[in-house]
């Protein structure tokens, strides 16, 4: 085992996070091919989480812009001029937050999520099973029923139109995006602010993801994404794809020994002045 600098992992990320100057994108073609290249990424960093985002490939590395004519809000144009276009798969995934997805990976996603064969009976069994609230069936079963909806005709289809009602809708709506079964496809002018999003099911919208995630085993699925994760971060503790990917320890366990078996991954017992069971790719010591 050997230690890895700070400084090498720095400039590492400082490439595959497009955080140069020269890197920076400048239109939705840059961001999709971004998205392409690193696999998933967020729209927004996420405090705690270490991943590459949109916002900060195009405006730099700092925080979210309050100012709403901020150059960097250009990436909200992106998302939303993309929905329903099949340039990428953007949902609330990893950590139920706004994530973008390359379509060739997000097979690999749909794999590892409680879908298993018939959408609508894996729904119901989910919710007998207490996996799965009311609120989250009632919405799935109204857009399933009624097809495409803005969130505002959502809430009136469902009785949660009451502002008690509101944590559990948004609940149910996060709930139902990290598990691959309803995602947005485009923008509504509905409600006061006119800006709803529309919500699909995910096996209506890209049937071609449920038929490609058949083929693909679980094991293969946490290999691909875990290979990827460190692709784009270089290095990580186990810690941080516990965070990240949610998956059983003894499942990360064995992804991690298989990438470090094939040499594609290495421990390090050292970061810089931090010490610890760091993983980082091979090309980096």
């Amino acid at each position: 085992m050997t230690d890895l600098s700070l400084q090498a992992v720095q400039d590492y990320r400082q490439q595959t996070y497009h955080l140069k100057p020269d890197q920076r994108l400048d239109c939705i073609e840059d961001a999709i091919n971004f998205v392409r290249k690193r696999g998933f990424v967020y729209f927004w960093p996420i405090k705690g989480v270490e991943l590459p985002s949109l916002w900060a490939a195009a405006a730099g590395e700092r925080p979210v812009a309050d100012a709403h004519d901020d150059p960097g809000h250009i990436t909200w144009g992106w998302k939303d001029d993309a929905l329903g276009k099949r340039f990428w798969y953007y949902a609330k995934v990893l950590r139920k937050k706004a994530t973008i997805i390359d379509l060739e990976v997000a097979p690999y996603f749909y794999a590892l999520s409680e879908n298993y064969g018939d959408p609508e009976e894996d729904v119901l069994i989910a919710y007998h099973e207490g996996r799965l609230t009311l609120e989250a069936k009632s919405i799935f079963d109204f857009i399933l029923d009624n097809g495409p909806m803005d969130t505002i005709a959502i809430r009136r289809g469902t009785h949660m139109t009451s502002k008690e009602s509101n944590s559990r809708f948004e609940r149910a709506l996060a709930l139902l995006q990290a598990d691959f079964k309803i995602l947005p496809v485009g923008i509504s002018d509905a409600g006061a602010w006119r800006y709803a999003f529309i919500y699909d099911l995910v096996h209506r919208h890209y049937p071609q993801i449920q038929k490609a995630a058949r083929h693909i085993k679980e094991r293969a699925a946490r290999h691909k994404l875990a290979e990827l994760y460190f692709q784009s971060v270089g290095v990580a503790q186990f810690k941080d794809l516990v965070k990240l990917f949610g998956w059983r320890i003894i499942d990360l366990e064995k992804t991690i020994i298989q990438l470090i078996e094939e040499e594609i991954l290495v421990r390090t017992p050292q970061l810089g002045e931090n010490p610890g069971d760091w993983i980082a790719i091979k090309e980096l010591l």
